[in-house]
């Protein structure tokens, strides 16, 4: 097994576990076991925990922006479709049956107070989405604060539906927001 292959399984049994479990929860010898690595084949790749929950952070910020992205880009050229398009992704993420929230806000509860390098990537990968809200507001030809109210908007529907199990809180947001919407360009 070649060291991109064990970093590979490594991750994909990470993501798999810390997503189900938490991150507390999954010890190194479970994510040894799970990944099909030796301990000291795990250790070789990533020298700590600490690093392999940032390097799980780092795949799904990637996944994030690559989903959402490519399903706001399939929506095509309406502005207003493609801003609302964010809300019919996430009623698609959260009607998985893996769905358990958003993993970003999962790892921050968990350890953003007592690891400020998770607390750094969480807040990165939350700024990232506030930027790309800013995009497609911006081309709406809406005052930027409608991208914050709407990010909250996104947010809030993930750990809601989290919480409640109900996909539907996608279609409640999208909801708010096209309400949002529709008063931001009225009052432009």
């Amino acid at each position: 097994m070649t060291e991109e292959d064990a970093r590979e399984r490594i991750l994909a049994a990470a993501e798999e576990l810390y997503y189900r479990k938490g991150f507390a929860a999954v010890g190194m010898d479970e994510l040894r076991s799970l990944a099909g690595v030796s301990l000291r084949r795990l250790y070789g790749v990533f020298p700590s925990k600490d690093d392999i929950v940032a390097a799980v952070l780092a795949r799904k910020h990637d996944e994030w922006e690559r989903t959402l992205t490519g399903r706001v880009e399939a929506v095509g050229s309406g502005a207003r479709e493609r801003l609302l398009a964010v809300y019919s992704y996430l009623e698609e993420w959260f009607c998985d049956d893996g769905f358990r929230g958003c993993a970003f806000i999962n790892a921050f509860g968990e350890l953003g107070g007592t690891h400020p390098e998770v607390a750094r990537i969480v807040r990165a990968h939350k700024a990232s989405f506030q930027q790309y809200m800013a995009m497609l507001v911006g081309e709406i030809g809406a005052d930027a604060a409608l991208a914050a109210q709407l990010s909250i908007l996104a947010e809030g529907a993930q750990s809601t539906a989290a919480i409640s199990a109900d996909p539907a809180v996608a279609r409640q947001a999208r909801a708010a927001a096209e309400v949002l919407i529709e008063h931001a360009l009225t009052n432009a």
